[in-house]
Parts: C-alpha cells; structure tokens; sequence
C-alpha cells in the first residue's frame, strides 16, 4: 500500500523507539503536499529511515501509530490485531462467559489499534472511532471483526457521531454497518440490563466499571446505598442484588433515570428498595445529610484535556467533600475518577484534602482500575485513565 511519507525532527524518534503510539505535531519536521486527515503515512527519522506506519490527523497528537514495522495495513493486519484482542479475553475468562456477555473487545492503543474502541453486547458489537483514520476504514474493521469473531458477533453498530473531531467535517452517523437487531438487552454477571447504543454516552453503557461493580455488591448487605451519576443504574442493581435496605439512584439527566428504573425493573420488578431521582448532584447532597452509609460517586470526565486539569481537582475535592460531609459513621464510599489527564496521584490528594475539609477519619480499604478487557500497553500509561478508592469513613 502506497503511503506518504512524514519526516520528523532530528531526535524526535526517541519516544518512537521506546514504542509509544503518538507522534506530535511538534515533532514534525515535514509534511507531504495535500495530505488529508484520516490518511496511512509513513513516518521517517530525520535521516529518512523508517519508524512507524499509522494514521495522519490534524491536532496535538498527528499521527497514531499502527505499526512499528514497515508493513501494509490491510485486511490481515486487522486480522491478526483483533485476534490478538480476542485471546487476551478468552484467557482471562472475560469471553465465552455465559454469565456475562458484555466486554470490551477493542482498547485502542491498549490492544495496538489507536482510535478504536469495540464493546460487545451478545450478539452485537458497538464499534466507535476516536480518529478519522479509524472512521475511514469502519466497514473493513467490521467485515474482518465479524470474520474473527466466527459467530459470537451477528451484528456491528457504528457509533461515532459525538467522538470524532467535528472539523473534521465527515458528516458521520451512527447506525448499523453489518445486520441489525432491536434486542438490546445484555448481561453482566448474570444481571440483566438494556444498552442504548443509539442515544446513550459512550458505546451505551459503562462496561469498565464491571469488576468494581461485583465489588460493591459485596459490600451493600443491610446498608442505604446513594449511587450519584448513576447513569443507567448499574451499581443500583448490583447494590440490590448484594442486599441493601434501600438504593437512591441519582443523575442530573431523566433519560439517564428512566434507563435506571427499566434496569432496575428487568432485574427487580417491583422492588419498593429503589427510588430514582432526576436532581443535580450537589443540590442533592446537600439535603442528604446522615441517610446513607454507602455512596457511590462516578462521575462523567471532569477534564477531558490538560488545561482542565485544576478546576477538575478543585471539583472532584468538593464533590468528595460533600460526601464525607453527609456520610453515617462507618459508612463506605466508593470514589472515582474517569479523567484520563487526572493522574492517581492527583485524584488521591484530591480526595484526601476533601477527607480533611471535612474532618473525618478515613481509611483506604481499596484502590480501584479498569478492568482486564481494558488493558493499558506498557509503553502507553497514558491507557490508565480509570481510579477509584473505597474508603471507610469513621
């Protein structure tokens, strides 16, 4: 496959050869005449040598490399690349689970393939493209995905239209590429729970809080369960199923709500220990004083890039704060933070400074990530973006 060259500067390989996927713009030193977004390039050293082969794109980040071998990109390369994924979930028990048929199967960079997520759903997979390159070349991934599959997957839905650089200007629209289905019920540890891949955030449901999930459900036996941002309620249902007395689901959106009473209802029907609440989160916080002993805080990105990062932390040690603040003696919280620019450090002096505004004893008693279905490649930490701490508060 014929591609365009892209020289770097003089010793701006340096991070290449220690296989981080990124090129910056900064380190470009030329670029080929009429270059579109979206297209294969290869990338030289300033002496013209070969280093990576990956996709161009406009921004900070100008090429994410696909390969560091001078190799075509074609049907086999995805062949091989989603294999790979595939193995790395059936050896770690994640695939071929009838008790939960709900993983994710692409972690862009942590699985080789930059700009690309794939969750499966049963029978179908929510492909989503975080670069143009990987939304130029959706119909071959989901041909050779369904090939590599042999079966597991019927059905691939394109969902991209929120996550692609709008200057971009591709006009895309999410939709079926291979099949279609009006099943959109999955299952998670043998819960029940529908996926609104069309509407929802993300693929349609948050499939890396599943091991922390089954976490809390050890934990909420007998206690008042407050779940904040609860989205479409899936730390509800696990709360219920482990035991509580009562389980508040709160999040800001009533399309967010009404998922979490479907969900609850699918798994529950009738149950009198849920009520949901269509509330802003603080607002709530503020007249919950002493009713819960066991709070769930996961909320969306506070900062989605670097310059965000100190009004992030300013509000993941409010938001904490309050919790500590209205929390029952003994109770539990379980903390997190999404932001992939919010180091673990961050987040835990975030959280410890809320536990001293607040003037409470509180202990670690687990320090949370994502799960093995979203690996973090050894030379791109950057993949680590999920913490969380469960922390007893006195």
């Amino acid at each position: 496959m014929e591609c365009k060259n892209i020289v770097l500067k003089p010793g701006k390989e340096e991070s290449l050869k220690r296989f981080h996927p990124w090129v910056f713009s900064g380190a470009i030193k030329t670029l080929p005449q009429q270059l579109q977004e979206g297209e294969l390039v290869r990338v030289l050293n300033s002496k013209g040598e070969f280093v990576a082969v990956g996709h161009y794109q406009v921004g900070s980040i100008a090429v994410r490399v696909l390969s560091f071998q001078d190799i075509d990109i074609d049907d086999d390369f995805y062949r091989k690349r989603l294999r790979s994924a595939l193995d790395v979930r059936k050896a770690t028990g994640i695939a071929d689970n009838p008790q939960n048929n709900t993983y994710r199967l692409v972690h862009g960079e942590g699985d080789g393939l930059p700009g690309l997520v794939v969750d499966c759903y049963g029978h179908t997979a929510v492909l989503q493209a975080h670069s143009v390159g990987m939304h130029l070349v959706r119909q071959q991934v989901a041909r050779v995905l369904v090939e590599v599959m042999e079966g597991r997957i019927e059905n691939v839905f394109y969902k991209s239209e929120t996550t692609l650089p709008f200057k971009a200007e591709l006009g895309q629209e999410n939709g079926f590429l291979i099949g279609e289905t009006a099943d959109n019920i999955a299952v998670e540890n043998g819960l029940r729970f529908r996926v609104d891949w069309l509407k929802g955030q993300k693929t349609g449901f948050f499939v890396d809080q599943r091991e922390n999930r089954r976490l809390l459900e050890r934990y909420a036996k007998d206690r008042k369960v407050l779940n904040m941002f609860c989205y479409t309620g899936g730390f509800s249902f696990y709360a219920l199923r482990g035991g509580a007395q009562l389980v508040h689901s709160v999040d800001s959106s009533a399309k967010a709500v009404e998922l979490t009473k479907e969900n609850v209802e699918l798994n529950f029907p009738g149950d009198p220990r849920h009520v949901a609440f269509c509330e802003d989160a603080f607002r709530f916080l503020d007249r919950a004083d002493g009713q819960y002993d066991l709070i769930i805080l996961d909320p969306p990105a506070f900062a989605k890039h670097r310059a965000a990062l100190h009004n992030a932390l300013k509000g993941y040690t409010r938001l904490n704060a309050k919790a500590f603040e209205r929390i029952m003696p003994g109770g539990l919280l379980f903390t997190f933070s999404c932001s992939q620019v919010v180091t673990k450090d961050n987040f835990r002096n975030a959280v410890f400074t809320a536990a001293a505004q607040a003037k409470r004893r509180v202990r670690i008693l687990h320090q949370l990530h994502q799960p093995a279905d979203h690996p973090v490649d050894i030379y791109h930490p950057e993949g680590e973006y999920l913490k969380g701490l469960v922390l007893y508060v006195e």
